[in-house]
């Protein structure tokens, strides 16, 4: 308890605010790894999870790359890329990373919100005459967004955990102050430095949950009843209590 009121007070300490390396700084460059890599994810994946859940082709090939690419260490594809990169070049090779492991995540979201979508839906679509763009634009991407938002949640809070490891490379973010008290044995800066972490995935996470309740369509939700399974038992209470 000790140590976790010293890394509160670590997190406070005015020092945070100055010296080379200040703590709103690297939020900012933690954040804006995370920014960057999720936009060119989703610049990838979206597009063609859409594709792959309108035509219905390549979902076999899709899994099993996301099932692949879920199993890579994240450590060890940094490194490799920076390798691959060039010294010089650490920003791109730990973008490229990050995109990489956001993309699964963002691809099987887009997919599978069209592949939830009721068939009988896009088949009424079409009896109206709608054409394929339109389906997809006025029908499916609509009804598919909040599995989608939900794939961007789960792709953020990964790449928000993972960004931490760009210390590794001299990149800065939050995780400068973990790998930096590591050898230093400083506990506080250690912890504190990973509270900032968690505090940034919670405030992601909770900004996603609320855009993908937001985005529910309207009348989706305006279709959905509410449970009255227990209701002749409220009834036969109340008329029970009557008679008394």
């Amino acid at each position: 308890m000790n140590l976790f009121a010293e890394a509160i007070a670590w997190i406070l300490s005015p020092d945070r605010l100055g010296g080379s390396h200040p703590l709103p700084q690297a939020i900012g460059e933690h954040l804006f790894y995370t920014f960057v890599s999720v936009v060119v994810a989703g610049l990838i994946a979206v597009p063609l999870g859409w594709w792959i859940g309108h035509s219905g082709r390549g979902r076999e090939v899709a899994v099993a790359v996301s099932g692949a690419a879920r199993a890579v260490p994240s450590f060890g594809l940094l490194v490799l890329l920076v390798l691959v990169f060039g010294v010089l070049h650490k920003p791109e090779a730990a973008v490229t990373a990050f995109v990489l492991l956001a993309i699964p995540s963002i691809l099987a979201g887009a997919y599978s919100g069209f592949e939830a979508i009721d068939r009988r839906v896009i088949d009424a679509a079409r009896a109206m005459g709608m054409t394929e763009w339109q389906i997809v634009w006025r029908v499916e991407v609509p009804l598919g967004l909040p599995l989608l938002i939900g794939g961007l949640r789960s792709a953020t809070l990964q790449v928000v955990a993972t960004v931490t490891i760009a210390a590794y490379v001299n990149l800065g973010g939050v995780g400068y102050y973990i790998i930096q008290g590591l050898p230093l044995r400083r506990f506080d800066q250690i912890l504190g430095g990973a509270l900032v972490v968690v505090a940034l995935a919670l405030v992601l996470d909770g900004v996603f949950a609320l855009l993908q309740h937001l985005v529910v369509p309207r009348g989706v939700t305006a279709g959905r009843t509410p449970d009255v399974r227990g209701a002749p038992t409220r009834r036969r209470a109340v008329v029970a209590q009557a008679t008394d």
